[in-house]
């Protein structure tokens, strides 16, 4: 199955989504849960629009295809703000709070590394949360 890369930034009032490989197809949520439901009806508009007028729709959307959500890094760590302190992040990545503030804050950007750290970070606690069982 292809993988659709949804390209997620978080404004003061909400969440937007554009995708880069389908030029013009964007969504807007209020949420991430809603975000996702809209960029799905988005999607599906706009390859129903565009067959309709014979544009050209690119290959990787021939077949079927799974959304991954891509947040960059200060939208990632503001989504997450009311879930992890500063303090837990520190320990789920090993970056200082201080530097994390400002990742979040967009004061600055990480290098590859550190967002890669990030990153590694929330997919080892998803996967541990996912093999437990209560």
């Amino acid at each position: 199955m292809k993988k659709i890369i949804v390209n997620v930034e978080i404004t003061t009032n909400n969440y937007s989504a554009y995708i880069d490989e389908l030029p013009g197809c964007v969504a807007t949520g209020a949420t991430f849960e809603e975000l996702q439901q809209n960029m799905g009806e988005a999607i599906d508009f706009h390859l129903e629009t565009s067959r309709e007028f014979e544009d050209k729709i690119p290959n990787i959307f021939n077949g079927d295809f799974v959304l991954e959500f891509k947040f960059d890094p200060e939208s990632l760590l503001s989504h997450y703000k009311g879930i992890f302190t500063n303090a837990a992040l520190e320990r789920l990545t090993g970056i200082n709070q201080r530097q994390l503030q400002r990742y979040a804050s967009g004061e600055s950007k990480p290098r590859p590394a550190q967002a890669k750290k990030i990153a590694d970070a929330f997919h080892r606690l998803a996967h541990e949360l996912q093999v437990i069982s209560l």
